[in-house]
């Protein structure tokens, strides 16, 4: 009977029960609220902003979202992020599949070797300096491909991938190449519907970082011939940097129109654009990701 009754009520654990979910509530919160914040002043009034927006919207406005298009170069730069995060991330995902893949047979002459140097690259490289002299010498510069080519084959991919393969059985491709497969049919017929969960896991990853990079278009795609491919969060860190109020509002004068905005509004209203696709995206790949991690990351 004792022990009935201290299994069923003991303090101590409902205490520290409690700490944990008020930590993970608050840890919760602070990734959360960012995000909210954005949103709530994004559909307030300018007004509102300066006295300071922080749960609801407060004289709610969609006069940031209107204004977002009189932004030279918006609608150019959401497709070109588009691409480039698509395109980008399905390439990368392919090269480093198929590079790990690679990496696992057994046939493979010197495959420690350049397992060993694709991991070194994580860690030691030549500088910024080489790089752009790299890109500008092959013709990459005020080209769509720096945002692609440079990104298609990862150590960290490739790491992930591997592992994963290697903790198939190998008989499956074993018996393939007895049936006369070639390497190509096995890698597009066995390996790739095998490692769909991996391969969900690295097309997240790449995406992620393809939507959110700017840099490589801040140092690449320069003067009148890169106007035409500047991508969206370079846009948002470009207006970040001045005044957008300022150039709406010139636009806006041009166009007889009144604007009724604050360079926070505006921000506020183009942070959200910028973060909410790859937001909405996301939920929809979680359980590929999260089977992709572990089962990569653990060899059976």
């Amino acid at each position: 009977m004792k022990n009935a009754r201290s299994i069923a009520f003991n303090p101590v654990q409902y205490l520290l029960s409690g700490i944990n979910v008020l930590i993970l509530g608050l840890f919760a919160f602070s990734c959360v609220y960012p995000f909210w914040f954005i949103f709530v002043n994004s559909f307030s009034s300018p007004q509102a902003v300066t006295n300071g927006v922080f749960f609801l919207p407060k004289d709610f406005s969609l006069d940031a979202y209107k204004n977002l298009k009189m932004i030279p170069g918006l609608f150019s730069s959401v497709f070109i992020s588009i691409g480039r995060t698509v395109i980008g991330s399905l390439f990368a995902t392919l090269c480093s599949s198929f590079c790990a893949y690679i990496l696992t047979r057994r046939y493979m002459i010197a495959k420690r070797f350049f397992y060993r140097f694709f991991i070194v690259t994580m860690y030691i490289n030549a500088g910024f300096i080489s790089y752009y002299l790299l890109i500008a010498a092959v013709g990459l510069r005020n080209n769509f491909l720096v945002y692609i080519l440079p990104y298609a084959v990862s150590a960290y991919y490739i790491i992930l991938i591997k592992t994963y393969i290697e903790s198939m059985p190998a008989s499956v491709w074993e018996s393939a190449e007895i049936d006369g497969a070639g390497i190509l049919r096995i890698y597009f017929r066995i390996i790739v519907p095998l490692a769909k969960p991996i391969l969900a896991c690295i097309i997240i990853f790449a995406a992620v970082f393809q939507w959110n990079s700017w840099s490589d278009d801040l140092f690449f795609m320069l003067g009148a011939k890169g106007s035409n491919l500047h991508c969206l969060q370079y846009l948002l860190y470009k207006n970040l940097q001045t005044n957008m109020a300022a150039a709406v509002r010139g636009a806006g004068a041009t166009a007889g129109a009144a604007m009724t905005i604050t360079p926070a509004t505006l921000r506020m209203a183009m942070t959200f654009v910028t973060v909410v696709p790859i937001i909405c995206v996301y939920p929809f790949m979680q359980k590929y990701f999260t089977r992709g991690i572990m089962l990569g990351a653990v060899k059976g």
